[in-house]
């Protein structure tokens, strides 16, 4: 499997890596990048992992949701509560 058409940019950015003096060959800057890829791979799928089980764990809560009308109700009273200390001045 050696035989990797990189196409006109990626052969420029790969030469430039070298030439900066970071890798020594191609074969170096090819194996980083592929490195990089594995790495975020296995980052997305571990999330992605997470997230699962936050959601299956709210889905699985006995508790019960509140309602968005009951949350902006509270909103508004803890608001009109702030604005009547504040006109207050304490």
């Amino acid at each position: 499997m050696p035989d990797v058409n990189l196409g006109p940019h990626f052969e420029g950015f790969v030469q430039e890596q070298i030439e900066r003096g970071r890798f020594r060959n191609a074969s170096e800057v090819v194996r980083a990048g592929l490195r990089l890829l594995e790495d975020r791979e296995s980052s997305v799928a571990e999330r992605r992992s997470v997230l699962r089980q936050e959601i299956n764990a709210a889905f699985d809560d006995p508790r019960p949701g509140s309602l968005a009308s009951e949350v902006f109700a509270r909103l508004r009273a803890h608001h009109a509560e702030r604005v009547k200390v504040d006109e207050r001045g304490d």
